[in-house]
């Protein structure tokens, strides 16, 4: 695998250059989805064709969610929506809802590796409702990431013109639906504009990459 330019999409993608810790980061993702290609392709029992984000478009969904709320002692605790100001309360990478100590709200306190680990298990859960989304319609890496990112900020994948113009492979009109998805409490919001066009940047990009199986 060319680092480089995984590195260099990122830091396009982010508009700076990288801290040293968001390097070893990025680095250790990279070295595990080498080895999890490594171990199946020894594996002598084929494997389900499955599709994972990779570390491009964590990276992304890190970027903008930002591990916020991070106290003095190291423990992230939560923090409400800034257009309600209340529900739904949010945590760590963007993570809302339940978890093992009950619902997310006022007082929820989690370590980073708590933060890490939630990511993880959510990924894995957005990944196969976009690859349900999407049925059997082709996709390549870069596309399959930004659907990710969008579902993971929106949870409207299900619904989206944007997944229906990318399964008739529309893949320009469903670039633009990106744009669509930038309002919070009814108002545009800086932020989600500049996530949606970095999603759909990072969409129109991977058109012509290797797709899944």
């Amino acid at each position: 695998m060319n680092r480089k330019i995984v590195f260099d999409l990122v830091r396009g993608l982010v508009g700076r250059g990288f801290h040293q810790s968001e390097v070893e980061a990025l680095d250790s993702a990279l070295d595990t989805t080498l080895d999890r290609a490594e171990n199946s392709s020894q594996d002598s029992v084929p494997s389900v064709p499955s599709r994972m984000i990779s570390p491009v478009g964590i990276a992304l969904i890190k970027q903008f969610e930002g591990c916020a709320s991070l106290r003095k002692d190291g423990m992230v605790e939560a923090y409400p929506d800034p257009a309600s100001g209340g529900e739904p309360w949010t945590i760590g990478w963007g993570s809302t809802g339940r978890w093992e100590g009950g619902k997310i709200g006022p007082g929820t306190v989690w370590t980073p590796e708590q933060c890490n680990a939630r990511l993880e298990s959510d990924l894995e859960r957005y990944a196969a409702e976009v690859s349900q989304a999407i049925g059997d319609a082709p996709a390549s890496q870069a596309q399959f990431d930004a659907l990710v990112s969008f579902h993971y900020n929106t949870g409207a994948i299900a619904r989206a013109t944007l997944a229906r113009r990318h399964i008739a492979g529309d893949y320009a009109g469903a670039a633009k639906e990106f744009a669509r998805w930038n309002k919070a409490a009814g108002r545009t919001s800086k932020g989600l504009t500049r996530r949606r066009q970095a999603e759909a940047t990072l969409y129109s990009g991977g058109q012509g990459g290797v797709r899944y199986i």
